[in-house]
């Protein structure tokens, strides 16, 4: 005859204790905790990001003469938003939608070539290996910490000796070198890119060509469009390299334009037209803000890639 060990069973009271706890702790996982010393920091930083832009919109509604003789912060009694829109566009025949499209010329030659040649080393710099690979790194760490400011006078020196200054070549060059775009893609391909992944690929027959552009380019896709947003900024706003470049107002882009607009106030027998310079710096912060609007989302993927390790 044998005899069996009575097992342990749960008791009615210990599986309503386990069911209790289970709840509270996912709750405490859930709602992370709050602090008011954050939330006012955050408070105070979202207060000096808006107040600002809240200036420009409002300003961007009044007259020269309502400028002067109003609150900043408020509206005037007569909204011209229209009309300034209107005279911007069309002071001085027209210059402003020339320095528009200068603007999206030196965006999308300048920041494109540099996001595509980003994707293209930071992909060669993670998945393959060549003698040297150790020193390209080295260096490309280095150029991050480099101002662009700090190489534009001895860029502006080359390009004279080789007669390309005051050209549109003089601002899509450099645009085209982004080191801290090559160093997260970089990143981003080594984590997004499994090896075993690519050694799938060429078993089944895949050239290099056909499994970057197949298989890796839509898994970099979200690291490419922050390398975009990157530099896309970077070139709009971009003023003292093309103010040293470039002498001939027709390649001016905005920001070199408006600064020239809100100059001739100074100048002897020059316009005052500083409600026409408000409505066009609101002109030109709006792309970049509907591009971040439809884009965070790949933004934040692309920054949070590597984060965590497993």
């Amino acid at each position: 005859m044998t005899t069996s060990t009575p097992t342990a069973r749960p008791t009615a009271a210990t599986s309503r204790r386990a069911s209790s706890l289970r709840p509270t702790r996912s709750r405490r996982v859930d709602r992370p905790r709050r602090s008011v010393l954050l939330t006012v920091l955050c408070a105070l930083v979202l207060v000096y990001a808006l107040v600002p832009l809240v200036w420009l919109v409002i300003n961007a509604t009044k007259s020269q003469g309502d400028l002067f003789g109003s609150f900043g912060l408020w509206f005037a009694g007569d909204v011209n938003l229209l009309d300034n829109i209107v005279r911007t566009l069309t002071y001085d025949d027209g210059v402003f939608g020339r320095w528009f499209l200068n603007t999206l010329l030196y965006v999308v030659a300048g920041a494109g070539g540099a996001t595509v040649l980003a994707v293209l080393g930071g992909y060669g710099l993670a998945k393959f290996d060549f003698v040297g690979k150790k020193a390209v790194l080295a260096v490309v760490i280095g150029a991050v910490a480099v101002p662009g400011t700090a190489l534009a006078v001895p860029t502006f020196l080359m390009f004279s000796q080789m007669g390309i200054t005051n050209t549109p070549l003089a601002v899509i060059v450099p645009s085209l070198i982004s080191p801290f775009g090559l160093y997260l893609m970089w990143t981003f391909a080594s984590e997004a890119i499994p090896t075993e992944l690519l050694e799938a690929a060429r078993v089944d027959g895949a050239g290099e060509l056909r499994t970057f552009a197949q298989v890796c380019l839509p898994l970099l896709a979200p690291g490419t469009v922050t390398v975009l947003l990157f530099t896309v900024v970077a070139t709009w706003n971009n003023y003292f390299l093309p103010l040293i470049m470039l002498r001939d107002p027709d390649w001016y882009p905005l920001t070199l334009g408006l600064n020239a607009w809100n100059a001739q106030a100074a100048t002897a027998g020059g316009e005052a037209i500083f409600d026409l310079v408000i409505t066009g710096s609101l002109l030109t912060v709006l792309p970049l803000v509907v591009a971040f609007l439809f884009l965070q989302r790949y933004w934040q993927s692309g920054l949070s890639a590597g984060g965590v390790k497993e």
